[in-house]
């Protein structure tokens, strides 16, 4: 049985599904609807959404679009990269880190437009649906959350398409074909500052090689320029605040790596990851800026932090970056985490240089004030600090349990 809602928050691209949604949730909810479409960085024109929903009958007061590039960054990305996160080994977590900024400014928005509701585009198959409701019910519990790949029977993309001829709804031109006819897109595809991704069609076979021309932010590594570039990134408590000596903030610094990333061919992977829901899934990603930066902070963090405390981190790691994977940003135990790794990054000051070719990054230099490196203990040559000899009574310490057990059990 349907709940009765008022009003509800939509997330809203003003694509080809989220159209759909919009028009369906009128008719289907006989309710009032608010749009809501972030700008993350996706590169694309959001002036069109607006038009669009206006033709969709959506009162100008209710229609959301707001500039998130710095926050996302700033207060998503930028706390994740301190943790050196990866999921799987080489996911960076580009759309999963986007879904709890969109999910809490939306139950922000309903709060303040007196909305009793919110809902979203993401399948019943994916993650998304997770990551977004999760982020509801950890801002307000009190809203209704409709999910329209739960309810309806318009699971393809020839239904939705058909849906939105027989009601009116203008279908973007990247949904028509050569011959100006309804289309089915080249892929699902998810873009902000930090990556962009490809899912479906010819990719759903693992063995299938990604065609070049679907890569849109980076040459092939073949492509890129022959002479290497050199950069340098400034770090301050961890994050990176400086390209080259230049100050930038945190989205002209991410928005600024990926155009040097992708013209070097950095930051392409093909994976096949685990959903949280539970099947596997293919998916190809474009992630040069933060390719970047994962390189350089760990360089950083090599001369700024203390070995044990280094090795701590790097254990908690998956577990943070598989709590962000399955939608727990807001949830106490990601909070714990982030405030462990934050107290470790408060002396990872310094500088690192990068030479990008041709799809590599290498670290060339790190320097810090505050730098644990140093070379009276650790030079090849001779020292006055470091007695050779006390490493004989170390090692046999450290050995001594094997020692025991080895008299113990020689002859057993």
């Amino acid at each position: 049985m349907k709940k009765q809602v008022k009003k509800v928050v939509l997330a809203y691209s003003g694509g080809l599904d989220t159209s759909v949604i919009l028009k369906w949730l009128q008719d289907e909810y006989q309710c009032e609807v608010v749009t809501f479409t972030a700008d993350l960085g996706q590169g694309e024109e959001l002036e069109p959404a607006r038009i669009k929903a206006l033709e969709l009958g959506i009162k100008p007061e209710n229609i959301f679009i707001d500039d998130l590039r710095e926050e996302f960054v700033k207060d998503f990305v930028y706390p994740m990269f301190r943790a050196n996160a990866i999921y799987e080994g080489e996911y960076l977590l580009g759309t999963s880190i986007a879904r709890p900024l969109i999910a809490k400014r939306q139950a922000e928005i309903a709060k303040l437009t007196g909305a009793d509701g919110v809902s979203h585009g993401a399948t019943g198959k994916g993650n998304d649906q997770v990551r977004f409701e999760m982020g509801y019910l950890g801002q307000d519990s009190t809203l209704t959350i409709i999910a329209p790949w739960r309810e309806w029977d318009l699971n393809s993309r020839e239904k939705l398409l058909a849906y939105a001829a027989d009601h009116g709804i203008s279908i973007d031109k990247k949904h028509l074909d050569e011959n100006g006819n309804p289309s089915v897109s080249p892929y699902s595809m998810d873009a902000n500052l930090l990556h962009i991704s490809y899912e479906g069609l010819h990719l759903e076979d693992p063995s299938a090689e990604p065609e070049e021309s679907m890569w849109l932010w980076s040459n092939s590594p073949e492509n890129a320029p022959d002479k290497a570039q050199y950069i340098e990134i400034g770090y301050l408590n961890g994050d990176p605040i400086s390209l080259d000596g230049k100050e930038l903030s945190p989205a002209t610094m991410l928005k600024t790596l990926n155009e040097i990333g992708g013209e070097h061919g950095i930051g392409r992977i093909d994976i096949v990851e685990n959903r949280f829901v539970g099947m596997k899934a293919r998916g190809c990603y474009e992630t040069p800026g933060g390719t970047i930066m994962l390189k350089a902070h760990r360089a950083i963090e090599s001369i700024t932090l203390d070995r044990e405390a280094a090795h701590l981190k790097d254990e908690m790691m998956p577990k943070y970056a598989k709590l962000i994977y399955n939608g727990f940003w807001f949830a106490p135990e990601r909070e714990m985490l982030q405030a462990a790794i934050d107290n470790t990054q408060k002396f990872v000051n310094g500088s690192v240089r990068l030479k990008l070719y041709k799809g590599n990054v290498i670290v060339v230099g790190r320097s810090s004030e505050l730098s644990l490196f140093n070379e009276e203990y650790s030079t090849f040559e001779e020292d006055e600090v470091y007695d050779q000899k006390d490493a004989a009574g170390f090692i046999k310490l450290n050995a001594l349990r094997f020692i025991i057990e080895g008299k113990a059990r020689r002859n057993k």
